[in-house]
């Protein structure tokens, strides 16, 4: 159970996401989360009013497949294998997030001012739901993939595009975090 709990070695879980991917592009199939939300919206029929949406959505079942796994994977792992535990946060990181109005730095995963229903039903909870919601569906849209397709699956089939999506990703990570976020929760 211990081997479970405790995050994987790169030896482990890097050989083991190559694997994954020499099959998917071995049967032509790409990796990522955020084309399931065109499947979703086919499957709704949204392809009768935006041509977009308009495609044979029954060739993305196995993707559909990965989404519901994560779901329960999530589930499973939050609901039967997760145990209180403090994070080893730097003293620095927890005054920093202390001074931002995080009163129990690194007792949690999620911080209950960000992940609590109070937090979510509040005017600044809803606030950055829906703009985030906004950016993160526009972004997207805009890169032609999630950080899931570009990091693992464009990557991992040497696509230059991909590359800069994920320095992408990683630069407004840093301004998000260093710019952003001290100004939405400061």
């Amino acid at each position: 159970m211990q081997s479970i709990l405790e995050p994987w070695p790169w030896y482990i879980s890097g050989p083991l996401i190559a694997i994954i991917m020499f099959v998917l592009i071995y049967f032509g199939k790409t990796f990522g989360m955020s084309s399931n939300l065109r499947t979703i919206c086919a499957i709704g029929g949204a392809g009768k009013k935006v041509k977009f949406f308009d495609f044979d959505w029954k060739q993305q079942r196995w993707n559909l497949t990965v989404v519901l796994g994560a779901v329960i994977g999530g589930f499973i792992a939050h609901s039967y294998l997760s145990t209180p535990t403090n994070i080893n946060l730097n003293p620095d990181t927890v005054n920093t997030l202390s001074t931002l109005g995080f009163e129990n730095a690194g007792k949690s995963l999620l911080p209950a001012e960000l992940y609590s229903w109070d937090a979510v039903f509040s005017l600044k909870g809803l606030a950055i739901l829906i703009i985030g919601g906004f950016l993160v569906g526009f972004g997207t849209r805009y890169a032609g993939g999630c950080t899931s397709g570009h990091a693992i699956t464009g990557l991992s089939s040497l696509q230059l595009p991909s590359l800069i999506a994920v320095i992408g990703f990683f630069l407004g990570g840093l301004i998000m975090i260093h710019l952003v976020f001290p100004l939405i929760f400061g």
